[in-house]
């Protein structure tokens, strides 16, 4: 039987006893500062995160650069997952196609050969079918990698190194922005132009103390990639990139084409023949998909939210063209963009949040002016470590030249040494005061080399040493010539980007957009006659034109007529449930006449046991007397009955089993009330004591001992109290002298003049 080995250690011994709260927060908080700092946020130095930094340092050392060929992106994924960046190959990829579109990035990092997606939506080809290099902005951001510049840190597992950060002089952060969500915290900040933000360093560099507004004069704002117009204010730009949070509301361009009208030209509208025009889009905001876009506007004209647009068509090649046609010659230009602003992407917000890590790796939110002046200050500290690198080449380098000079004055004993000694470098150091370097490089010439070894060219090159050593020393000593150093690299930058070059000039237009044209969604609604029909089990239809409402209607078998109404399809329609809540809809929404229509449930949400008791045309002077089968009513303005929502608006408040049982409008001359009970006792009282509200129980009409309200009305009281006869007479009674009834509010009545309707209703 084999013996259990006692040697190893029980695994249960390793276990701690630990609170899991604090052993759940210590963990999460590693992983918080994990994603913070190599993953989301990006670094102020070079603007890049690890995984793009990556990226382009294994393009680097696969030697892609702008003038060589190009690689299969299977390659560069392959070697940055497999040296640098232990994760997805299809996260990394990602990455890499963002850095290759020119629609996504300001500035390109990456030039791409094959499908790298593009700005309809549609994803890129697989990275086994494109290939890569890098672009002359990347590498003029990886400028100077070899000079001493930055810190390399070992890669995840250790065998090889990686820099810390790139010590290009091109502003990356602000020139192609970023965006990232972290743990408890997030980043987002726009492209911009480099001219622009060169020219806001220089200012800061010659005067550090410069007031914000001075920088916004250089400095105008966002730059993006895909153009378009930002349209705020300069003092809500201002404020934003002082702060280093806000947003901007940014917008599409309307292009104009053979306008026949300079105004027309300026508003970008495109005049056709027989005074017809439309909308031609150019420009679409950034991170805007063209193609969701184009469906936006196609679904808001089927869901006739868009009336007075009649065609959205995509003429777009290399450029974006995008024609949008209206219904007729006669649309408002302006309104026609107001509303597909506000119903479509284009015009959307874009949140500026300058959260970056700065050169000790923390979080922070920054302002221009203090973004701008750690940058500065990196710069400089890159600017100082490659002259103390300069420095050390040219000592190293002058001790061989002196050594070499040493060498060609004693030639000849040099020579004799070298054959006559077995081991001639002791000697030779000894006998000409040589360091080890000196000595071994002296052994280590070739003899063809020393024809070349001329005096006045090694004193030269000590010269030309010296001169430059001087300077860096000068230039150390100095932080003026450190700074005047960098202006200059800046300004040779700025010739590069200027804004007279293809690739500088700005993109997006900073235009204060006018006062935002106030129009309602009624407004781009053709207006025409239709009959509104409403079932009693609630199916809803609109047939078009003003046809006799006491016609017959077709129904579904065991449905009948309940409401039928004269409308326009401009109009709203209030529905009130017997319940106290009243739903608003639409008339242009309804379906049409052919069939039996559709359930109003399936566009509102009406409670199954509620019953609709009144339809009633919504106008802005209209005032509706409400009144519950328990004798309480109030006056409202149809005004406060619309409803935004589908769940509609709770207008009367009820108790226990009561009903809303009366809706009834209220004509401008009516100056009394008349209700009538269940036990037929009539009540009339002046209107002015019918209180008008916007929700509630109201007041009492009518006091009753046994049962409720049975109907409610209002009249002129000099006409008197009028009632239909009922039977085929259809003739209608009136009451002139109706004073014996009338009393105050409340009181219990009198039984009704003779010849009122058993039914105890007024209809």
């Amino acid at each position: 039987m084999a013996k259990t080995d006692t040697t190893k250690p029980d695994p249960i011994d390793a276990i701690v006893d630990t609170p899991f709260d604090s052993a759940l927060s210590e963990r999460y908080l590693v992983y918080a500062l994990s994603t913070i700092t190599a993953r989301s946020l990006p670094d102020l130095r070079d603007g890049l995160k690890p995984v793009h930094r990556r990226l382009l340092w294994a393009m680097r050392q696969l030697k892609l650069n702008p003038t060589d060929a190009f690689k299969k992106s299977a390659r560069v994924v392959g070697d940055v997952i497999g040296k640098y960046h232990p994760h997805g190959d299809a996260s990394v990829y990602d990455a890499m196609v963002r850095l290759a579109q020119d629609f996504a990035l300001r500035y390109p990092l990456v030039e791409g050969q094959g499908n790298f997606g593009n700005i309809d939506g549609d994803n890129a080809a697989a990275y086994r079918y494109t290939e890569a290099r890098m672009t002359r902005t990347a590498v003029r951001l990886m400028e100077g990698l070899d000079e001493g510049t930055v810190d390399y840190v070992p890669t995840y597992n250790g065998e090889d190194q990686e820099p810390e950060i790139f010590p290009g002089l091109f502003p990356n952060l602000l020139a192609n922005g970023s965006s990232g969500i972290a743990v408890g915290m997030a980043t987002n900040i726009p492209s911009h132009n480099v001219a622009e933000v060169v020219d806001a360093t220089l200012e800061l560099i010659d005067n550090p103390h410069v007031e914000h507004a001075r920088l916004m004069e250089l400095f105008h704002g966002p730059d993006f990639a895909t153009g378009g117009l930002v349209v705020d204010g300069p003092e809500v730009i201002a404020k934003a990139y002082e702060t280093g949070r806000g947003s901007f509301r940014v917008r599409a361009r309307f292009h104009a084409e053979e306008a026949e009208k300079p105004a027309d030209r300026d508003a970008g509208i495109e005049r056709l023949g027989g005074g017809q025009w439309q909308l031609v889009v150019s420009e679409i905001p950034y991170q805007v998909q063209k193609g969701k876009l184009i469906e936006q506007i196609a679904q808001a004209i089927s869901d006739r939210k868009l009336p007075i647009l009649e065609d959205v068509r995509d003429e777009s090649d290399e450029k974006i063209r995008l024609v949008l046609v209206p219904r007729s010659r006669n649309v408002d230009p302006e309104l026609l963009k107001e509303s597909l602003y506000k119903l479509t992407d284009l015009e959307t917000r874009f949140g500026l949040n300058l959260n970056v890590l700065d050169a000790t790796r923390t979080p922070m939110v920054m302002g221009l002016k203090e973004l701008l002046g750690n940058w500065v200050a990196s710069q400089i500290d890159i600017l100082q470590r490659r002259s103390l690198h300069r420095l050390e080449q040219i000592a190293r380098r002058l001790e061989l030249v002196e050594g070499y000079i040493i060498a060609f004055l004693n030639l000849d004993r040099v020579i004799e040494i070298i054959r006559t000694e077995d081991e001639p470098k002791p000697l030779m150091m000894a006998e000409f005061g040589l360091t080890d370097r000196q000595a071994e490089a002296i052994l280590n010439m070739r003899l063809r080399s020393l024809r070349r070894l001329e005096e006045m060219q090694l004193r030269q090159e000590k010269d030309t040493l010296l001169k430059e050593k001087d300077e860096l020393d000068r230039l150390l000593a100095s932080p003026a010539r450190q700074r005047t150093r960098l202006k200059r690299e800046l300004a040779d930058l700025h010739k590069e980007y200027g804004p007279d070059t293809p690739l500088g000039r700005r993109r997006t237009s900073i235009e204060e957009a006018a006062p935002t044209v106030e129009f309602s969604m009624d407004a781009m609604i053709e207006k025409e006659p239709i009959t509104v029909i409403l079932s009693q089990r609630g199916w809803v239809r609109g047939a078009r034109g003003h046809v006799p409402l006491d016609q017959d209607f077709k129904f579904k078998e065991g449905d009948g007529p309940a409401f039928a109404v004269h409308a326009q399809t401009t109009d709203k329609l209030l529905l009130a449930a017997d319940n106290g809540r009243f739903f608003t809809l639409g008339a242009d929404k309804l379906p049409g006449a052919r069939g039996f229509g559709e359930p109003l449930r399936n566009t509102l949400d009406i409670d199954a046991e509620a019953q609709i008791v009144a339809m009633v045309l919504h106008s802005p002077e209209q005032r509706l007397l409400l009144a519950a089968s328990t004798g309480k009513g109030f006056a409202a303005a149809t005004g406060e009955l619309l409803a935004e929502t589908r769940k509609g608006r709770q207008v009367v408040n009820l108790k226990g089993d009561a009903k809303l049982a009366v809706v009834r409008p209220i004509a401008p001359a009516d100056d009394h009330v008349a209700v009538v009970g269940d036990n037929r006792k009539l009540v009339v009282f002046n209107l002015e004591e019918l209180p008008d509200m916007a929700r509630g129980q109201g007041v009492q009409l009518q006091r009753y001992r046994d049962g409720g309200m049975a109907d409610a009305r209002t009249f002129r009281l000099e006409d008197g109290l009028s009632w239909a006869m009922g039977g085929d007479s259809g003739r209608t009674r009136t009451e002139p002298e109706m004073w014996q009834w009338k009393v105050a509010r409340g009181g219990a009545g009198r039984m009704p003049p003779q010849g009122f309707p058993r039914d105890n209703t007024f209809d």
